[in-house]
């Protein structure tokens, strides 16, 4: 069994965490740390969990993390690499699902972050967690950067056509449309997700910049090997959960008459948390709600020549939780979809 601990247990990322590593047949969890909530049992702040999790938060000295095969990172931007010099010298493995090991490029997680990186030679090491385009690097990993959950679905959605070897597309003006459900800003109390800020509205954010650009540039430039241009403007939507990307790619003449259906779906084939729907379809949020699948559906409006790609997931699991998982099962060796074969939620 994988002896696992977890950081920062109480927002949603981290009891999205206990509830599918509750669930896992692999799994042992062995410390939860809260310094405020210390001693409460886990299944009173989240009684969804009784029954299934007895453990109780602890403060973080009290939490033994050394004596874990693997440490989640539930925690705000700064909290993993202030103590992952640590446990890596126990042995301990790594999953940040904050920024610390996303960004390699030091002084842009600085510019983007506002805060010194503490452990540079760590996060040179650090593999980024997205397992449809670095399964092989994360199975040797100590340090995994997980993916935020807007560039989950904008590589995911990209990748197809920038991982030909030839450009297909005009690559220095993708377009992502992208809204999320207001889970995304985290369980803490702000006034723009209040119910009465946040219901009933929909508006975008960040059109200046958002953190998450240079991470998905990043990416899709590993991805495409040469440079490529993206604007990314993201949107709050009245919903919990749920993430729906509607990216923009115009085709290149060599490109216009290919099946770029069958192109999606045999690169997808052995993906099993990526499911290409059928040409023409569109995607709903709660098709993949509490799951770990990622939908993408692909439209030529009008047969021209811009591409219209759907992307939809769930924020908190394939967008967070549940890619945590999935990078932990190849880091152990175990089936990349033990613990995660969840049915979406209807309705």
């Amino acid at each position: 069994m994988i002896k696992v601990g977890i950081v920062g247990g109480t927002g949603y990322t981290g009891v999205e965490l206990l509830r599918l590593l509750a669930a896992h047949p692999q799994v042992t969890l062995n410390s939860i740390t809260s310094r405020k909530e210390d001693g409460m049992p886990v299944a009173e702040m989240f009684p969804s969990l009784r029954g299934h999790v007895s453990l109780a938060f602890s403060a973080p000295e009290k939490a033994r993390l050394d004596l874990c095969d693997v440490v989640f990172f539930a925690t705000p931007h700064g909290v993993a690499m202030a103590q992952a010099r640590e446990l890596l010298a126990a042995g301990v493995r790594i999953i940040d699902l904050a920024a610390d090991f996303r960004i390699r490029d030091i002084a842009q997680f600085e510019k983007w972050y506002g805060m010194p990186h503490s452990c540079p030679d760590i996060l040179a090491e650090a593999v980024y967690g997205l397992p449809e385009v670095n399964r092989e690097a994360i199975r040797k990993a100590r340090v995994i950067g997980l993916p935020g959950c807007y560039p989950t679905s904008m590589q995911l959605g990209f990748k197809p056509l920038l991982s030909q070897g030839k450009p297909l597309v005009n690559e220095s003006a993708l377009i992502a449309d992208c809204k999320s459900g207001v889970s995304g800003a985290g369980r803490k109390a702000e006034v723009h997700t209040l119910l009465a800020e946040a219901s009933d509205n929909f508006k975008a954010y960040g059109v200046a910049g958002h953190r998450h650009l240079p991470e998905t540039v990043q990416g899709l430039q590993d991805i495409a090997g040469r440079p490529i241009g993206l604007t990314f403007v993201p949107h709050l939507v009245p919903m919990i959960r749920g993430i729906h990307s509607t990216l923009y790619a115009t085709l290149l003449p060599e490109a216009r008459d290919m099946d770029l259906q069958s192109l999606y779906e045999q690169h997808y084939a052995d993906d099993p948390f990526v499911d290409v729907l059928p040409a023409g379809s569109h995607p709903e949020t709660r098709s993949v709600r509490a799951s770990n699948m990622l939908r993408i559906a692909l439209h030529r409006p009008a047969g021209g020549d811009l591409l219209v790609i759907l992307v939809v997931e769930d924020n908190l699991v394939k967008g967070a939780a549940g890619q945590g998982v999935q990078c932990m099962n190849l880091m152990f060796g175990l089936e990349e979809t033990a613990g995660l074969r969840h049915v979406p939620i209807l309705p």
